[in-house]
């Protein structure tokens, strides 16, 4: 290891270490959960790129006519982008319902048989290895409290994230950053002087650096390898591309 690099871990370490203060940890862990927007404009961003950048490969493999791209290229981005935000609104709102059904069972179960939901959370942390005193004390602690007995139980029997996703505010981010993202490859059409070929690409251009930048996002926040990250969303998003510019070569020759 060089000295630049033991230079590096050292701040590294010290920056944890006071990230990892007994009043640093007190307040992150009292603070709500990490909000899931993020993975909600991810997949309005993408989607909204591919499909629009689809219309203009397969218009273009097909011959169409740049205000053919145009209003296929909107009216499926209104469309698309609505239905895509009512599908969150949908996925969310089941992902709330079945969270408070089986919140009510829990509850529920607590009333009627008390004896066998202390067993549950005994064996629960007895798989993680506690045992003896500690274990009962672990046991008497949460089932002393009825909600730390249910948020117990969701997350270890269900496997339900305390993260609360709200299903119109996940809806509304996907749409506007659908409509938002989308709109990047139909730019070039709506500039006149340039050729049929120019238009097309200036939006593969639009569409490429757009899949990498919604990647490179996407690394920062997940603290994933940033370069790798946008390459992956780059390599994806050029695939569903390159398929629908093959579709539209493939089909001129049967349209003319």
């Amino acid at each position: 290891m060089t000295d630049r690099e033991r230079g590096s871990d050292k701040l590294s370490r010290q920056a944890l270490l006071k990230e990892h203060r007994p009043e640093r940890i007190r307040a992150r862990l009292g603070r709500e959960p990490r909000s899931q927007r993020v993975s909600d404009f991810v997949l309005g961003a993408i989607d909204g790129c591919v499909t629009t950048f689809a219309i203009v490969a397969g218009a273009f493999g097909a011959g169409f006519s740049e205000s053919v791209v145009l209003v296929m290229g909107f009216a499926n981005l209104i469309a698309d982008g609505f239905s895509m935000a009512v599908s969150n609104y949908e996925a969310v709102s089941v992902e709330r319902d079945q969270a408070a059904a089986a919140a009510r069972t829990e509850r529920q179960h607590i009333d009627l048989v008390p004896e066998g939901e202390r067993e549950e959370i005994r064996q629960i942390f007895q798989r993680k290895g506690f045992r003896g005193q500690v274990l009962d004390e672990i046991v008497a602690t949460i089932t002393a409290n009825r909600q730390l007995w249910v948020d117990t139980m969701l997350t270890e029997e269900y496997g339900i994230s305390r993260s609360a996703r709200r299903p119109l505010g996940s809806a509304l981010v996907t749409f506007v950053a659908f409509i938002g993202v989308g709109t990047a490859p139909l730019l070039p059409y709506l500039v006149s002087p340039l050729s049929t070929s120019e238009q097309f690409y200036g939006s593969a251009a639009l569409a490429a650096s757009t899949f990498f930048a919604i990647g490179l996002c996407k690394g920062l926040v997940f603290s994933q390898h940033v370069l790798a990250a946008g390459i992956k969303t780059l390599i994806f998003g050029g695939g569903a591309a390159l398929l629908a510019l093959g579709v539209g070569f493939f089909l001129r020759g049967f349209i003319g």
